[in-house]
């Protein structure tokens, strides 16, 4: 439900919002300007030298006004004719125009109305309620996915992690403006309570000539307080001053001077003040240029939402013949981060729809129970993103199940979990066993034991449909074929060959970048937009099975780069190693944003072996800001794999690099990154200890081994790998 408020009026009103928050930012300038151009306050005055000293100079004065930003205008008529102007407050002359200018008036007119009168006010009022229920609902959604309002600041990762950036920055102020902008249209068309002061009933002395100067109401109320000041008609002796501060109205007899009647400030008036300043920034200035900050990330919240929406709708099956929630006997719940899971959910969903079940599919976001009322069994489908965290669509479920409320009358039908993941990475599955561990804590009945699935393997999928089918009484056959990537050829430019000399052929292998298109410079599709630690799938001849390589290269860089170590039977390694400078391979790409180095001065501290040394060299060749970098690079034999030899050199003197550790495993003294990580322990944890976030790419053995020294040489600090990863300061990308 959340999402659904979140999406649609975010979708239908853009256009509306846009010019709203675009307009809206453009005036947020204008208070600020008017500020800095006012003369300094003259410190104690009062308004009775104040209204002296401005009716010296324009005979024929009907009123005094102070903006609430402290700029002081007169209003006169004299001669037949009607004047104003701004006025100097230590002299009474004129300083200029009165009126605002051009720009300023007719984006004011726009911001309002739209040039429409009152139809076009109230269309940006729904613009604004529609804004109001986008950051509501935005920041429910924000909470659930950092996993809780305490983690509201923790780096946002995964698909949408730019959407959810620019929403924490831009939520509270869109939040408020759109509710005062509520406000304002409430008041515009009388739907809120009559916010006038009435005048008080009083009787003149008739008399005329009383002096500004001396009049005691005058002289008690400083300029600071002053809102307007109105003078009596010159020809009606039983007319009064009229003084209207925050605190209410008083009147001035014309010719005594003193107070004959006095009206206080409603609460509506005081409020609505409030409102009227916060949101155009008239004696908040400053408030008013942050809140049109904030506004301006109302384009790229427009662009990343509807990027995210049009992502899932894309990434989501289409399946005929599905069932709303609460009808449902089946619920599929699925968590997957590039999309591959949902395949296997459609194939799953096909085969129980086809058996005759009621199926409803949905991310395990949205997990819900109170909706199942008639399901008769839970199917969770769970891919594991990163260190064993939760896939984009999975985010918030844990915390979801674990604030269910215990008893009897939460439906509680027995649920069967099915994790996805490679063997490969250390945190096989992890996800899908935390997921385990949670329904477990709840007590909840388990249909099947949980299962996995290997590399995305069909056979390891048709094994666990057969034991689901047994459970169900059904003739379950889940035949999965995955739907093949979209790939693009990239051509070979050049190559660096190694590690003949240890039997190990390696090379770092340079590619043409595709063509790319206006769309997907911007979007990112196709080979758009990247950077050094995401992913490359290339596609072998003969193979629908995409295998994956860390890009040693960015966007910026204008080639693709990575290094290919020869594997014994590796169908990929052995095609990429026998490429020739203009041969070429179909590739498609992965955005891998957990193993970004990220922007800003924080010191790096990168760890690698072997081939997972590309990404660490291509976040060195990205490092124009010279920010502290550390490498700690093992290799086998320094004549013979000693990978970017060269480019470490240039690297230091540039700046780009600080320091360079290497080892070598073979030889007279072999010896590890994992040892030379030890010997430095102090240099390390002092480095750890300032703020340094620490990246590892590798083998999953060398991983493990850095893991445990990094351990020791941490626990004398009292700071842990544990905390590091939670705060995303120790990140993995092991093989």
């Amino acid at each position: 439900m959340i999402r659904l408020l979140h999406r649609w009026p975010g979708l239908l009103a853009m256009v509306l919002l846009l010019a709203l928050a675009l307009s809206g930012a453009a005036l947020s300038v204008f208070p600020v300007a008017e500020r800095l151009s006012m003369p300094a306050p003259v410190a104690g005055q009062t308004v009775a030298v104040l209204a002296a000293r401005v009716a010296a100079s324009h005979p024929g004065l009907e009123q005094i006004r102070r903006a609430p930003s402290g700029q002081i205008s007169a209003w006169w008529f004299q001669d037949g004719n009607p004047g104003s102007a701004i006025v100097d407050p230590m002299t009474g002359k004129d300083l200029g125009s009165a009126d605002p200018n051009g720009v300023e008036r007719w984006l004011v007119e726009f911001h309002r109305s739209l040039f429409l009168g009152d139809g076009g006010r109230i269309a940006m009022a729904v613009a604004a309620a529609a804004m109001l229920v986008l950051a509501a609902s935005g920041a429910v959604m924000v909470a659930r996915r950092m996993g809780g309002w305490r983690r509201w600041f923790a780096r946002a990762k995964g698909a949408g992690s730019t959407h959810v950036g620019l929403a924490r920055l831009g939520i509270a102020g869109l939040g408020s403006s759109a509710l005062t902008a509520i406000w304002m249209t409430g008041s515009t068309f009388d739907l809120l309570p009559d916010q006038a002061v009435p005048p008080p009933e009083v009787q003149a002395s008739g008399e005329t000539g009383a002096a500004l100067a001396t009049s005691a109401p005058l002289i008690a109320t400083p300029v600071s307080a002053l809102r307007d000041l109105s003078f009596p008609a010159p020809d009606d002796p039983t007319d009064v001053y009229k003084l209207t501060t925050d605190m209410g109205v008083t009147l001035i007899d014309q010719g005594t001077g003193q107070q004959i009647g006095f009206s206080a400030a409603s609460g509506w008036q005081r409020a609505s003040d409030l409102i009227l300043s916060l949101h155009t920034g008239r004696g908040a200035a400053v408030v008013g240029l942050a809140l049109g900050l904030m506004a301006l990330t109302v384009p790229g919240l427009a662009l990343t939402g509807t990027l995210v929406w049009w992502g899932g709708r894309r990434g989501r099956p289409r399946i005929k013949g599905l069932t709303r929630a609460g009808h449902a006997e089946t619920v599929i719940l699925v968590g997957s981060e590039g999309g591959a899971t949902w395949g296997f959910a459609e194939t799953l969903a096909e085969a129980l729809v086809a058996a005759g079940q009621g199926v409803h599919l949905a991310a395990m976001a949205a997990f819900d129970p109170s909706r199942y009322s008639h399901a008769k069994r839970l199917l969770i489908l769970a891919a594991t993103y990163g260190d064993g965290e939760a896939p984009a669509s999975a985010k918030g479920f844990l915390d979801r199940l674990a604030a269910l409320p215990s008893g009897p009358h939460m439906p509680r039908v027995p649920v069967a979990v099915l994790g996805f993941g490679d063997r490969a990475f250390p945190h096989f599955c992890g996800y899908a066993a935390a997921v385990t561990d949670g329904l477990r804590a709840k007590d909840w009945a388990e249909l099947l034991a949980p299962a996995t699935v290997n590399r995305q393997s069909p056979q390891d999928f048709a094994r666990w449909g057969r034991d689901l089918g047994a459970a169900l009484g059904l003739p379950l056959a889940l035949v999965h074929h995955a739907a093949a990537p979209r790939t693009l050829p990239l051509t070979l430019l050049s190559r660096r060959d190694h590690g003949a000399e240890v039997q190990a052929p390696t090379a770092i292998l340079r590619f043409q970048l595709p063509r790319r298109t206006l769309w997907q410079r911007l979007t990112g599709a196709g080979f758009g937009r990247f950077q050094a630690g995401d992913l490359v799938g290339i596609v072998p001849e003969g193979s629908d099975l995409p295998r994956f390589y860390s890009l040693a290269s960015g966007t910026r860089d204008g080639f693709l780069e990575i290094v290919v170590r020869k594997q014994a039977g590796g169908l990929a390694s052995g095609q990429l190693l026998a490429l020739e400078p203009g041969a070429t391979v179909a590739a498609f790409l992965r955005h891998n944003p957990g193993f970004h180095a990220g922007r800003g001065r924080v010191p790096l501290l990168l760890i690698g072996a072997g081939t997972g040394v590309g990404p660490l060299a291509g976040m060195v060749r990205s490092n124009s800001w010279k920010r502290p970098v550390t490498v700690y690079f093992g290799h086998r034999h320094r004549d013979s794999d000693f990978l970017y030899a060269e480019d470490w050199r240039r690297w230091l003197l540039e700046g780009r690099l600080a320091r360079l550790v290497t080892t070598t495993s073979r030889g007279a003294r072999p010896h590890h990154v994992q040892d030379a990580l030890r010997r430095d322990g102090e240099q390390v944890a002092r480095l750890i200890r300032s703020g340094a976030r620490v990246m590892v790419c590798g083998g999953r053995d060398m991983a493990q081994g850095v893991a445990e020294v990094l351990g020791q040489v941490l626990a004398p600090t009292g700071l842990t790998l544990a905390a590091l990863r939670a705060e995303g300061r120790y990140v993995e990308d092991c093989y």
